[in-house]
Order: C-alpha cells, then sequence, then structure tokens
C-alpha cells in the first residue's frame, strides 16, 4: 500500500503576497526574538525592539548583558516572530516567522551609523542608551519567512524574495 505525501496547504508566493509580508515586517517596532542559550543548548525567547532595513533585514539594539546577546555570539541562527493581536481569536491575526542568521555589529565598525538612524526614528527613546557601552546592534538577515496573512492564507518566502 502506497501513501500519499501530503497536500501542502501554503498558498502561492506572488509579488504582492511579499510585498504584504515586507509591510507587515516594517509596521512592526518590536518582535519575540529565539535564540539558542550557550549554557545548555535550549531554546530562549524574549523580547526586542527592532528596526527595518531598506534591504528588509532588521536591526535589533540589545545589551551585552542579556542572555539573547550571549546566545547570538555563539550561534548566529535566530528567529524572529512579529505581528499584532488584535480582537478575537489571535491565530487569525497576521503574523511572520523569520529564520534569520545574525551579525553582531558594534560601534567601531562602519555600519553602526547606517543602523542607528532607522532604530532612533522608530525608538528615539532609545537614544539613551546609546551611552552605554555594552550595548551593541545585530543585523538580522532572513533565510526563509513563514507569513500567515489570516485564515487560510499561510505561505512560505525565500529570503532572497524577501530582501531587496
Amino acid at each position: 500500500m502506497s501513501e500519499k505525501a501530503p497536500r501542502s496547504l501554503l498558498q502561492e508566493v506572488t509579488p504582492e503576497v511579499v510585498e504584504e509580508a515586507r509591510e507587515l515586517l516594517r509596521g512592526s517596532r518590536y518582535a519575540a526574538l529565539a535564540t539558542i542559550d550557550p549554557r545548555d543548548g535550549s531554546p530562549v525567547a524574549s523580547r526586542v525592539n527592532l528596526a527595518t532595513l531598506p534591504d528588509s533585514s532588521v536591526a535589533i539594539f540589545v545589551s551585552g548583558l542579556s542572555p539573547h546577546t550571549a546566545g547570538l555570539r555563539a550561534d548566529p541562527r535566530a528567529s524572529l516572530l512579529v505581528g499584532e493581536v488584535g480582537k478575537g481569536d489571535p491565530l487569525a491575526h497576521a503574523r511572520l516567522t523569520l529564520k534569520c542568521t545574525a551579525e553582531e555589529i558594534d560601534r567601531t565598525r562602519p555600519e553602526w551609523d547606517a543602523l542607528s538612524a532607522p532604530y532612533l526614528f522608530a525608538h528615539p527613546k532609545s537614544k539613551l542608551y546609546f551611552e552605554l557601552p555594552d550595548f551593541v546592534f545585530f543585523r538580522l538577515r532572513p533565510s526563509d519567512i513563514s507569513f500567515v496573512a489570516g485564515f487560510g492564507r499561510a505561505y512560505r518566502i525565500a529570503g532572497a524574495d524577501f530582501c531587496a
């Protein structure tokens, strides 16, 4: 007896779908960040502020004292979950899960200013953290995106198609 492969419930990705997913990311000011704890290899989730960059990568500004920073330094793989929950069933609202690779950008790197401007635009009250020497940026580059645009609208978007 042969088994049939399950039918994919994912919808076809069009340029309009990719743009809708980018808009959701651009409209997000924070995310749940998942990293790997270097002490025991277990997953750890935390909340971070974010700023979307022109190429659809993401900048986060984090303390060197935080567990997620230690996780990203030990293993650059990360996942971000973005999307606002409104009235009704939270699972009916649009959301993105981005599998990413993180790159640390410290104050000595020329990219620091390019990340600072959009981040401070999105989070002006964060300026006080810029005075603290342990804070660094990480640029998160999406490699695979799961986009749920609403009930019955699920998509898998390749990072190369998502990032401009």
